[in-house]
């Protein structure tokens, strides 16, 4: 065997498991668990082990503009997503493939330091700065699994069909980065992303629409036909105007269109969703799609708040993403996501939880099996022999943990905690963060200054 670690407590599926001692085989694989001793420890961790979260949504290259948005010098004009989108076209016409390398391993490790363990990355900047493909067609995409295993977090490659520039329209030439003309064009892009996986054991890949608005009904066909099992990503119904064009366009609101068109189903990912009609919000639960929420983002944009509660009385599953990285920390993500229920309904408990009623407890793991699925990984197990140990591992000491009884230590975490809270993250067995610190963090952060300060954005 490799190692045995021992925690003060582990999270399992039917509660805590103290201590726990976890052996683990060469790589990094759970070998066995246990409340008592079976081999020499090798490692006490002073902390509980939850499963690393699951960021569902990224636009790496965005961290980049981090901030940058929020001056408004005439604060009568109209500011919007609309208007935001400009700033990011142009950063995006800006970058080269070492520059959205560097920004995006600054990313990952950033996220690996609040606790994610894997990332879907909805990846649209495909082509070079005059729009040409790349000799490699998925270079970009490459750059973007090559960050993910400089830093240590596993990565589900989205490469992005984007083919218009809006319901019937022809891109406009910020776009031209984005474009795959037509499905044949990015089905090679998907092949060739899908090769570019294999240099990584934690790579995979899914396959994403950018949205309704952006690619033919034609293509979008096409392109479904050969998602066979992969996850499908999709940015639906984020804007007033997307729903309002879409009414003009195909005579139906955008969920509803799709939930009429295609046969939508477990491995859907439906992103943002905001602003549905109750019909639609039954349609996707019936389905068995599940939405992405990205509610620092969300809020960020001004996109509106998604109708949770009825969502998820009619069984509806959800994950979370943090989408423009304005926020990185999942903790936040699943507050602002339960306050904004509460706010707009009066009422404290909108995560509707399970019998023992921890809503602390119910967000974590809907958050990590909704996730996962959105990885293409159906495993519903926290821990298992045979599954890596991906953890974040919350400090024992912290003052508010220890403390907790056991029952409270989520719950106290989700609606109280930060990233101070954790110890460190660990990927396949191996500590990728440590005591707040990333093992490789100084190159990491030396590259990514160089970047920015090439691009002279900030």
């Amino acid at each position: 065997m490799s190692k045995v670690l021992k925690f003060e407590g582990l999270l399992t599926n039917n509660g805590w498991l103290c201590p726990a001692y976890v052996e683990l085989d060469a790589d990094g694989n759970i070998y066995s668990l246990s409340q008592s001793e079976s081999a020499a420890v090798t490692e006490y961790v002073n902390g509980y082990a939850i499963p690393g979260f699951q960021n569902a949504h990224s636009h790496s290259f965005q961290y980049a503009m981090s901030g940058l948005a929020e001056i408004h010098p005439d604060p009568t004009s109209q500011d919007d997503f609309w208007s935001w989108r400009e700033t990011m076209y142009n950063i995006a016409l800006s970058l080269d493939p070492d520059q959205f390398e560097h920004i995006a391993t600054m990313l990952y490790v950033e996220m690996l330091s609040h606790g994610y363990t894997h990332v879907a990355e909805f990846h649209y900047v495909h082509h070079d700065k005059d729009g040409k493909r790349y000799t490699n067609h998925a270079e970009m995409g490459e750059r973007l699994i090559s960050a993910a295993k400089t830093a240590g977090i596993g990565i589900t490659l989205v490469p992005i069909f984007y083919q218009k520039g809006g319901f019937g329209q022809d891109p406009v030439e910020k776009q031209r980065r984005f474009i795959s003309a037509s499905a044949q064009d990015y089905l090679e892009l998907l092949i060739s992303s899908e090769k570019a996986s294999e240099s990584y054991s934690k790579a995979n890949v899914g396959l994403g629409i950018h949205s309704l608005r952006a690619v033919d009904k034609e293509s979008i066909s096409a392109a479904f036909a050969e998602a066979k099992n992969l996850p499908v990503h999709i940015h639906i119904a984020e804007q007033l105007k997307e729903v309002t064009d879409c009414l003009d366009f195909y005579e139906q609101r955008p969920v509803e269109w799709l939930l009429n068109t295609f046969d939508v189903n477990h491995n859907f990912h439906l992103v943002h969703a905001t602003h549905l009609s109750d019909s639609e919000v039954a349609g996707i639960a019936q389905s068995g799609a599940h939405v992405v929420l990205c509610p620092s983002t969300e809020g960020n944009l001004g996109d509106g708040i998604f109708p949770l509660q009825s969502f998820q009385q009619q069984g509806g599953k959800w994950s979370i993403g943090t989408d423009s990285h304005i926020g990185l920390n999942p903790l936040e993500e699943l507050r602002i996501l339960d306050y904004g229920q509460r706010l707009t309904t009066h009422r404290r408990n909108q995560f509707i939880s399970s019998s023992n009623g921890d809503t602390g407890l119910f967000g974590v793991d809907m958050a990590l099996k909704a996730g996962r699925k959105a990885m293409g990984n159906g495993n519903k197990n926290y821990f298992a022999v045979g599954q890596p140990l991906d953890a974040v591992v919350v400090d024992a000491q912290a003052p508010l943990i220890a403390t907790s009884r056991s029952e409270h230590i989520l719950s106290t975490l989700v609606y109280s905690g930060d990233r101070s809270h954790f110890k460190g993250t660990i990927v396949n067995g191996d500590w990728k963060v440590k005591e707040g610190r990333h093992l490789q963090k100084g190159e990491v952060v030396s590259n990514f200054i160089k970047s920015l300060s090439e691009l002279k954005i900030r």
